[in-house]
């Protein structure tokens, strides 16, 4: 008996998905590419955009979505050293995933906890 073409791709879509969930995994990646679609922003800036993230924290994310290809990292020679990041090409192809993410997330706000 043959397997269907939707069994098929089954595992290509669960593999497809895992290397997107390893890239965006985590409660600070999400939200520090969304402060980085309204522009290029320094360190401080990203930190107040977030909130509640620890400078530790969001130095360690920022260097693996800067890993994964995501953001670009680009350091000025000034004093004091200044740093900005911004999203790469493959960073701004997120912003339909970031939407629907978005949407989904209202939705789910109004149907699930009433706001």
């Amino acid at each position: 008996m043959k397997s269907s073409t939707k069994n098929e791709a089954c595992p290509f879509r669960l593999r497809a998905s895992r290397d997107a969930l390893e890239i965006i995994q985590g409660k600070w990646r999400v939200p520090i590419v969304i402060s980085l679609t309204y522009g290029v922003k320094r360190f401080g800036e990203i930190q107040r955009d977030i909130g509640d993230v620890s400078p530790k924290m969001l130095s360690q994310e920022l260097k693996a979505l800067e890993e994964n290809k995501i953001i670009n990292r680009i350091m000025y020679d000034t004093m004091p050293v200044t740093v900005e990041y911004s999203l790469t090409p493959l960073g701004q192809s997120m912003q339909t995933l970031l939407d629907e993410l978005l949407n989904w997330g209202n939705h789910f706000r109004k149907e699930i906890i009433g706001q």
